[in-house]
């Protein structure tokens, strides 16, 4: 293999070998309050990076971005997370909005009309993609001991169903999933990543200290979320495409950006949040 192709691989690998321990401390053994103040700061990068790809010219105006979001964010910490009913509403916004963006992906290019035209348009939808999945991730760690492990599970769906689809697609992978949008991805993959997101899923729970009152439907809400994961790494790959770049940042290497690597996760902490706070507790 040629030393510029391995090269990205290794970066790629030392990177994730390097984050994936740090993000698992933060989310085992950090208490809720500095646990969200973390998370707080991802979400900040990522709206800088979306302020990009909002078409926000200057500095200074991505910088105001930034500064609406992350105060939008203590909002939510003061009066949203306090009160279950404020955050199930919260998360069913973000709901509605995906299974919107959902309609954009199938219809793309026709769709960009409705969004690419105003980039206070482009603005707001960062808001819907980064804030909800912020109060998920942050109601799921105060849920008490299981919390924690509630968001390890969720990002090991995401995992899987990544990792799955992506060696499915390369074995079978046929016919195109959203051409488009994301030529890569194919259902045969989409179907692998779901078949490991329930294996995930089944070996987890019997490892590890869950405790559901439904479990049936507690699977049900795990292969629906792998489901949203995929959605939002499309969605991101849409806005891209428009926006004529490849990565959302360089942050990250071998990854390109912050919302390059949580793009699956602003899709599928809601969705998972909602149905685990709603139905499975």
């Amino acid at each position: 293999m040629p030393a510029n192709i391995k090269s990205p691989l290794k970066l790629r690998v030392v990177t994730a070998l390097v984050l994936a321990p740090l993000v698992v401390a933060a989310v085992l053994f950090l208490p809720t309050a500095l646990f969200a103040l973390v998370l707080a700061v991802v979400v900040g990068l990522g709206a800088w990076e979306w302020a990009r790809l909002a078409g926000l010219p200057s500095g200074q105006k991505r910088q105001a971005y930034v500064v609406l979001v992350i105060f939008s964010l203590g909002l939510v910490w003061w009066f949203v997370l306090e009160f279950r009913a404020g955050l199930s509403s919260l998360l069913l916004l973000a709901l509605f909005w995906w299974l919107v963006a959902a309609t954009w992906v199938v219809r793309y290019p026709a769709s960009s009309t409705a969004w690419s035209t105003a980039v206070w348009r482009r603005g707001v939808i960062g808001f819907l993609v980064l804030i909800p999945a912020w109060a998920a991730l942050v109601g799921l760690h105060g849920l008490g001991e299981q919390g924690p492990w509630l968001i390890l599970l969720l990002m090991l769906l995401i995992w899987g169903a990544d990792s799955g689809a992506y060696f499915a697609g390369r074995r079978w992978g046929k016919e195109k999933l959203a051409p488009r949008v994301s030529p890569g991805k194919s259902w045969q993959g989409l179907w692998g990543g779901l078949l490991t997101s329930i294996l995930v899923v089944l070996i987890f729970s019997a490892l590890f200290p869950l405790y559901v009152e439904y479990y049936f439907y507690f699977v049900i809400i795990c292969i629906i979320t792998a489901i949203f994961s995929v959605l939002g790494d499309l969605v991101e790959s849409m806005f891209k495409r428009e926006a004529g770049v490849k990565d959302s940042g360089t942050l990250l290497p071998g990854h390109g950006g912050v919302l390059d690597r949580i793009d699956s996760l602003t899709a599928a902490a809601p969705v998972f949040a909602l149905g685990i706070l709603d139905v499975c507790l």
